[in-house]
């Protein structure tokens, strides 16, 4: 079962601003790189994101809306019910930060990595991540507004907004400008995508330094992170059960369902981050935290999950309905 590399930087970050937190000055100037990084992130989002990929995925309609339902819906709706876990199992602020983590959209590139590993319909996978991510800049905030409210730390209708300044509008200024900067973004995909992750990087540093300046690091004991972890299991298990039983009732192919399976299972920690950053403000590093263990346990469930998967026999199966599936994505290949 792999351990991502970025998930090793991302706990050296961690380790960094425990051990020297940016304070005063320092705190402020790390404060403002970490807001026009988030911005710059979603600009290269909206760049990124090809509008023709995205029509030819409309088409498969009940598949995305599938995902979307698993990833605004009933996501939220097991968040809501682990409230009845506080306190044997988690406390107020890691209930919080659990809450907060079925609120994100879906991946992207993992969902089609794993989608493409367990001979799945990619191109519907890459229109479900692409279309939850953009759902979610919206959708996410207005979600967390209406149910952490004033109990998530910095949620108001000035939370929102600045959400929107900070993480829509670069989105859509992106979506403007890709008739010119399309073709630059792709070809130096390597590059911005270590811009991607340096900016991620810069939010995890200066959400876990404000934290440690704060004192919120005592309120978590090795008890506490053991209940967190344990619940984590659970909600991950009963995601990939539900996305997978859930769409062979629902009679989608096989292909279709892997690509349920992995979008409508996960969530996003590249913008989960960000808008946890402007959300939560001082306790964004308690905030964060589920979201990161999670983030980590899906990559390696599901890459186990995919390789199975790829060795299904089902899969190689002439005439299978899926191939059917896949075909009305619009491009039919991996």
């Amino acid at each position: 079962m792999p351990v991502d590399p970025y998930i090793l930087l991302l706990l050296g970050t961690v380790g960094l601003a425990a051990l020297l937190p940016a304070r005063g000055t320092g705190a402020d100037v790390a404060s403002g790189a970490s807001t026009v990084a988030i911005a710059f992130l979603f600009f290269l989002y909206g760049a990124r994101l090809s509008t023709r990929e995205a029509m030819d995925g409309v088409r498969h309609w009940r598949l995305h809306v599938t995902v979307l339902a698993c990833t605004f819906v009933v996501f939220p709706l097991l968040g809501l019910a682990s409230r009845g876990l506080v306190p044997v199992f988690l406390t107020d602020p890691l209930y919080q930060g659990l809450l907060f983590l079925t609120l994100v959209p879906s991946t992207i590139q993992s969902s089609i990595a794993f989608t493409s590993i367990a001979r799945g319909n990619v191109p519907a996978a890459i229109c479900a991540g692409s279309f939850s991510s953009l759902v979610g800049i919206v959708v996410t905030p207005l979600l967390a507004a209406a149910l952490l409210g004033g109990d998530g730390g910095g949620f108001s209708a000035d939370s929102v907004v600045e959400i929107v300044l900070q993480l829509l509008v670069p989105f859509v200024a992106g979506q403007l400008l890709r008739r010119w900067i399309g073709g630059f973004v792709a070809r130096h995909k390597k590059v911005l995508g270590l811009v991607d992750r340096g900016s991620i990087l810069l939010v995890v540093y200066t959400a876990f330094s404000e934290g440690m300046v704060q004192g919120v690091w005592h309120q978590v004991s090795p008890v506490r992170l053991a209940g967190l972890l344990a619940v984590e299991a659970v909600l991950l298990a009963v995601m990939l059960l539900l996305t997978w039983y859930g769409a062979k009732a629902l009679r989608f192919g096989r292909e279709d369902r892997i690509a349920i399976q992995f979008a409508g299972s996960k969530k996003s920690l590249a913008a989960g981050l960000p808008m946890a950053s402007v959300l939560f403000g001082a306790q964004a590093s308690l905030a964060v935290l589920p979201l990161m263990l999670f983030h980590q346990m899906q990559l390696m469930v599901c890459a186990v999950i995919a390789k199975r998967r790829s060795h299904d026999p089902e899969a190689e199966a002439p005439g299978e309905p899926a191939a059917a599936g896949r075909a009305t994505v619009g491009t039919g290949s991996r």
